[in-house]
């Protein structure tokens, strides 16, 4: 039989309601006696009865979480912070990589306290869903549910306007153009609200891909080295597509940022790790996670939260941006 909080409470020394209130991080435990009593929950090896704690709260304490893909880093990232801020918190996390109609009744069969969502070009209004929702996406007021929006525009934006300021003229965005991911159409909107507003044409600048993966931003790439005139300055559209287009300057001989700068939307640990020291564009990961973790839990708690919450970008510039000429 496992450790119980009669068997916690009868170790430290107090009453059960008292290792009642201190487990569940009640106000009224003063805070040496509370911290003495998780340590003993800990050394005891205490696991809390999640059905028994969801009679009493009638909560599951947990969130479902509609996963869009598995195959991109950020999203991954993004998950795995996510969990962990979620952990802290007492809930656990199921995923689901199933349409987000099938995610959404599947959740509710298991009585999730909240659902998160990734805004993939897909509609939600009309989703029947039995608990609060929230989605990671675009603020532009076609949900009914609340939205944490990074702010993509802007974070484009301000990437392309930093490249302008250090000389660059001829710049080229890298990117899906497609309408139909609403996503990454913000960041080509972006691009071109800053080129427009410097006076440079964008015509020849937009360099599509066929996809979000390395290797869509490697063929993009050496399209553009075989088609086109080479721009001074590159915006990426993603953490994957930047990999594959690092991969084409090299077999080109093409080095960063003698030959060439760089600037990566996504701002991901991974981008550590890579040869080149390299420049970014994006809300950082941590934030991200922070910030959907305290809608989540004010959703549940029925608290007041905006319909839109925007996230600012940040720009961090290191050593693949040189000044031009």
């Amino acid at each position: 039989m496992g450790v119980t909080i009669k068997d916690i409470a009868k170790s430290a020394g107090v009453s059960y309601s008292t290792v009642s209130k201190a487990l569940r991080d009640s106000p009224l435990v003063k805070e040496p006696t509370k911290k003495r009593i998780i340590e003993l929950a800990e050394q005891l090896g205490y696991q809390p009865n999640a059905a028994a704690r969801s009679l009493v709260s009638k909560r599951s304490h947990t969130i479902g979480v509609v996963w869009p893909t598995i195959e991109r880093a950020a999203h991954a990232a993004l998950v795995t912070r996510l969990n962990k801020q979620l952990e802290q918190l007492s809930y656990t996390t199921l995923i689901s990589i199933n349409e987000l109609e099938d995610a959404v009744k599947t959740f509710n069969r298991y009585q999730v306290d909240a659902i998160l969502t990734f805004e993939e070009g897909t509609s939600q209004t009309d989703l029947d869903t039995l608990v609060p929702m929230v989605t990671y996406g675009i603020a532009s007021g076609n949900t009914p549910y609340p939205v944490i929006d990074a702010n993509r525009h802007k974070a484009i934006k301000a990437a392309v306007e930093h490249l302008i300021k250090m000389g660059h003229r001829h710049i080229g965005y890298v990117g899906d153009m497609q309408d139909k991911d609403r996503l990454q159409a913000d960041k080509v909107s972006g691009f071109q609200s800053a080129v427009s507003s410097a006076s440079l044409p964008v015509t020849g600048r937009l360099i599509q891909v066929s996809g979000l993966e390395q290797y869509d931003g490697y063929a993009a790439v050496k399209n553009m080295v075989q088609q086109h005139e080479l721009p001074t300055a590159v915006v990426s559209g993603s953490h994957d597509l930047t990999k594959g287009i690092l991969r084409a300057f090299h077999e080109q001989d093409l080095r960063i940022p003698e030959d060439i700068s760089i600037i990566s939307y996504d701002n991901l640990p991974q981008n550590e790790g890579m040869e080149v020291s390299l420049s970014t564009v994006g809300v950082p990961l941590d934030t991200v996670a922070e910030k959907l973790a305290e809608a989540l839990m004010a959703a549940i708690e029925e608290k007041p939260l905006e319909s839109a919450i925007y996230l600012e970008p940040e720009l961090k510039i290191s050593g693949s941006c040189r000044q031009f000429p």
